[in-house]
């Protein structure tokens, strides 16, 4: 037995592997597609799916079948909440390097959720409301947050939510998207240029080891957000996300 496994309860990772399970699907679930996600048998997802259900964490629905519960919604505000205390230093210094508006968002089933912001100085700004939502497949933080999936999952979510083209340089192509995916991998860092608004650019990447997966941006008009200043930018704000990964994992509570 590893050390990992000594320090852990085999029931409490199955229950967050159902409730990841079911995060990810987006939807409603029955408790057979939930057994065959997990690989446990369908008594145990039985009795654990039951628990939630009492617990007020997930939810049966008239179909019977499951979906995430409103009890989550107060977990999910205290833990934005900490997100957010936690990002505002690093992206106040990112504006003040830049001069660009700096944003934290986090994958929110199909799309990605705003939590965090510090607007430009400047007079014309780019601003996204915090708990606003977004697609992924035309946004730098929906890229950079879909390139830390694998391209079966990628694919699987792109072909539930569809690809609308919202300007006329969205990639609305699933497989263009995916070699899109592999070279955001490779560089480590993802790019807007107009796809979700026409004259608004936007870089973005993951921060790494998250336990939800997050994504850290700049974006501002294309006339500042230029080709030179996203190449400029792309290591200091790849460091500024291992910066904020390494402050979250401090703050969690030691066991």
């Amino acid at each position: 037995m590893t050390a990992r496994q000594q320090r852990t309860v085999q029931s409490v990772e199955r229950v967050l592997d159902v409730l990841e399970i079911m995060a990810e699907a987006g939807g409603e679930l029955s408790l057979s597609d939930i057994a065959t996600t997990s690989g446990l048998p369908l008594p145990t997802i039985h009795r654990l799916v039951q628990t939630l259900v009492n617990r007020g964490y997930v939810r049966q629905q008239p179909s019977r079948r499951y979906a995430l519960g409103p009890r989550l919604v107060n977990l999910g505000e205290a833990a934005n909440g900490m997100i957010r205390s936690t990002a505002l230093p690093h992206l106040s210094r990112l504006v003040d390097t830049f001069g660009e508006t700096s944003n934290v968002a986090m994958l929110d089933g199909d799309r990605a959720t705003y939590v965090a912001q510090v607007p430009s100085t400047h007079p014309m700004r780019m601003f996204t409301e915090v708990g606003g939502r977004v697609p992924l497949h035309s946004t730098a933080v929906g890229k950079a947050l879909l390139a830390q999936l694998s391209d079966g999952k990628a694919r699987v979510l792109l072909g539930r939510t569809g690809m609308p083209a919202q300007t006329e340089h969205t990639v609305i192509d699933i497989d263009v998207m995916l070699r899109e995916l592999a070279k955001i991998r490779d560089r480590g860092y993802a790019v807007d240029e107009g796809e979700q608004e026409i004259g608004v650019n936007c870089l973005a990447v993951a921060v790494p080891s998250g336990a939800t997966r997050t994504a850290i941006s700049i974006s501002g008009p294309a006339a500042r957000m230029t080709h030179d200043l996203i190449s400029r930018a792309a290591s200091p704000l790849i460091a500024t996300a291992d910066a904020l990964s390494a402050d979250l994992v401090d703050e969690r509570p030691s066991a």
